[in-house]
């Protein structure tokens, strides 16, 4: 062993170390078990298939009472462990950029009539037009991609859509405090470029940049293809030629309409890649384009005239998907305007990452069992939610230190390579050598339950799906007098 990589091993070990002991001092209550119910996630054999079988394992010293006393009754201080998360060595784009992605995904609960706090999640069908609406928990995270080919992300945050929650409303607030705590993390400092936050076709990437327009962000989203914009409005000079006998200037420039290519002006900026997987792309970008904001939607109580939000449109044409499907435009708008061609291809080449988090997504649920388990109460599922990503964190740092423990049908891996799955296969072994804050149990028999041949009278409540509260749908409705279409 070299000396520099026994130095990044001792490290790395440092790293991991201190991040077990920081999250120890986030655990309030219940702490011990909370502890080590994420280490048996880590160091069971296989995937996750029920909770209360990680109590079986040497890692895991506590009985199955004290697993689901601390899963409904623990307590952990999520602010402290956030601010943690953002001061971890993160991975940047070409050294200096950071690029965040936001994403939802649900923990779907068909069968649980007794939870709280359900929605309507919407799920993808395999078949055509098979998308169905589900009830379960919707949760946002937020995370910062990782160069290159590969199915490794930093999660930042993660936030539970409750019923009374406006979807655009807390998307922007999450963004909000997490590129605070990056900022006073030293993660950013003036001078730095913006920070990068790409996002699905689902959120009103419109209204976020606006939201988020004193952050040093740049928000890039797609746009539906069967959207109309506007083109920037002529200058006072320009509109005082071609209309000398005056007038009021427009706001807005003419319709940009995306689906019929004779409302499209010439291009500002147009590039041409070569990729590996589809061939041929050419994207082409307008500056200043925005929407024509009406009232409604996010914008009901937007007080004071509608803003002009200003940004770039990209089009995006790939040669083909596979060899024998073609592949259709994607609209993408990004909050940057008098964007050069390196900006644009940055653009989509960086939004073309925002479907990175889908790989976490599977790990969580399909390995680390994060929707397995039968929890009622929401707030017991938002600390199972934190442990996981605790967990997966600790794999993170742990991947300098993971040997390739592969079986006999799969190929080696370098060690740069590992994928998540491969570094939990041999957390076992670095567990051994790192930090563990537990005290030992105290002996304690089992409780003695219900007395038998006793029947439950504290039947647990029934509560109904989807949103509870209804936003006005008219200026009337709201009195705000003053304000017209």
């Amino acid at each position: 062993m070299s000396l520099l990589h026994h130095d990044v091993r001792q490290e790395a070990f440092a790293e991991a170390s201190r991040f077990r002991g920081e999250f120890y001092e986030c655990l309030t209550a219940r702490r011990d078990e909370l502890f080590e119910l994420t280490d048996a996630v880590l160091c069971v054999d296989g995937p996750v298939t029920s909770p209360v079988e990680l109590t079986l394992i040497p890692e895991h010293r506590r009985g199955h009472g004290a697993l689901y006393g601390a899963l409904n009754r623990g307590r952990i201080d999520v602010g402290r462990l956030r601010t943690v998360l953002a001061g971890l060595p993160l991975p940047r784009f070409e050294g200096v950029r950071l690029v965040l992605a936001v994403d939802v995904s649900p923990w779907l609960r068909s069968d649980a009539p007794c939870s709280d706090q359900r929605l309507f999640c919407h799920v993808y069908g395999r078949a055509k037009s098979a998308s169905q609406f589900i009830p379960g928990w919707p949760y946002s995270f937020v995370a910062v991609l990782e160069p290159g080919a590969t199915s490794w992300r930093s999660i930042l945050d993660v936030v539970r859509l409750g019923p009374e929650d406006d979807a655009t409303a807390l998307t922007a607030a999450q963004l909000r405090a997490v590129v605070r705590r990056l900022i006073t993390a030293g993660q950013w400092a003036p001078g730095d470029p913006d920070i990068t936050i790409v996002m699905d076709a689902g959120y009103d990437v419109i209204r976020l940049a606006w939201v988020l327009r004193d952050l040093p962000v740049e928000v890039v989203g797609r746009i539906r293809g069967d959207r109309v914009m506007r083109c920037p409005a002529p200058s006072r000079e320009e509109f005082h030629r071609a209309h000398p006998r005056g007038g009021h200037p427009p706001k807005h420039g003419p319709e940009f309409r995306f689906n019929k290519p004779e409302t499209w002006p010439e291009a500002a900026i147009t590039t041409a890649t070569d990729t590996t997987n589809y061939g041929k792309a050419e994207a082409q970008a307008w500056d200043r384009v925005h929407p024509r904001l009406t009232h409604r939607s996010a914008w009901l109580e937007h007080d004071g005239e509608l803003p002009i939000v200003e940004g770039t449109l990209v089009r995006l044409q790939v040669e083909h998907l596979s060899k024998d499907r073609e592949a259709p435009p994607v609209w993408l708008w990004s909050s940057r305007t008098g964007a050069t061609p390196a900006d644009v291809d940055r653009c989509w080449q960086g939004f073309l990452r925002r479907f990175d988090p889908e790989h976490t997504f599977r790990f969580t649920k399909q390995t680390l069992g994060w929707t397995t388990p039968k929890i009622r109460t929401p707030e017991a599922a938002d600390r199972w939610t934190w442990l996981l990503v605790v967990a997966h964190t600790q794999l993170r740092l742990a991947r300098p230190l993971a040997a390739d423990l592969r079986r006999p049908w799969e190929k080696p891996a370098k060690p740069e390579r590992l994928t998540p799955a491969r570094v939990r296969r041999g957390f076992r072994n670095i567990r051994a050598h790192l930090l563990c804050p537990t005290r030992v149990p105290q002996p304690r028999g089992a409780g003695p339950g219900r007395p038998p041949g006793s029947k439950n009278r504290r039947t647990a409540p029934r509560y109904d799906v989807g949103k509870t509260v209804k936003r006005p749908e008219t200026l009337k409705a709201i009195g705000k007098p003053g304000r017209s279409w």
